[in-house]
């Protein structure tokens, strides 16, 4: 991928976006190249190959080692805590192109510490890959009322939101969740449906969601690639 030297978007951040969909990509890991390979692959200046990177460090993508270089340090994918965002939301905002890929589905007795938490004696499950620019990203594994997994059932779950048809097509108003977030081993089956490596460490989010009248409409819990997503919280301190 060339930079267009003729388009309205600056060079620095046409460069800062090749870069990212390298990194996302597998391209770029550990050390990036210096300074003068950038400059010389792209025909760019030194203020706009800088430019490019100091975006980069800003946002966590890249970190600068004194001494060292400048190294890959962070996951592409990046999901704010403290709105109830979903996954197709989270990869269209770093600028890439979201995608799921239905697995399967079915009614069945979920297990006792689901049921303990969602108080779903039967549920409908639903299993999806999610995908950004093309690249496995996680596993989404979601619990519902049967009412609502079968009304969901009734759509192509490929490449679909289920918050949008949720909120859109069935009339679900979501006012609140929960969320944790851990890490764990993932099985050697679903490894393969995420291209990593057998027995790979991965991060675990387990979020339920209710409707307005605080009942239970979904326990979705996902496995998302550790050196693919990452979760962010913004704090603050209170003074006086």
């Amino acid at each position: 991928m060339q930079l267009n030297h003729q388009s309205s978007v600056p060079l620095h951040v046409q460069l800062k976006i090749i870069i990212e969909r390298q990194i996302a990509y597998g391209e770029l890991k550990g050390k990036i190249p210096s300074e003068r390979n950038f400059r010389q692959e792209y025909d760019v200046s030194r203020s706009t190959v800088r430019e490019a990177v100091k975006l980069l460090v800003r946002e966590g993508i890249l970190q600068k080692r004194p001494g060292s270089g400048t190294f890959v340090s962070l996951k592409p994918i990046h999901q704010w805590l403290g709105t109830l965002t979903s996954t197709t939301e989270a990869i269209r905002k770093m600028g890439m192109k979201p995608g799921a890929k239905l697995i399967h589905h079915y009614k069945m007795t979920p297990s006792a510490s689901i049921q303990k938490k969602t108080g779903f004696k039967k549920a409908h499950f639903i299993k999806r890959v999610r995908y950004a620019d093309d690249i496995p990203i996680g596993l989404e594994c979601h619990y519902y009322p049967v009412a609502i997994g079968e009304a969901l059932a009734q759509y192509d779950l490929n490449d679909a939101t289920l918050y949008e048809i949720e909120e859109k097509e069935l009339g679900i108003l979501f006012a609140e969740a929960n969320q944790t977030i851990g890490s764990g081993i993932i099985s050697d089956e679903d490894a393969l449906l995420l291209d990593i490596p057998a027995q790979s460490a991965v991060l675990i989010a387990e979020r339920t969601i209710k409707d307005e009248e605080g009942s239970m409409i979904e326990l979705e819990k996902a496995y998302y690639r550790s050196d693919m997503y990452n979760f962010q919280i913004n704090l603050s301190r209170k003074f006086g």
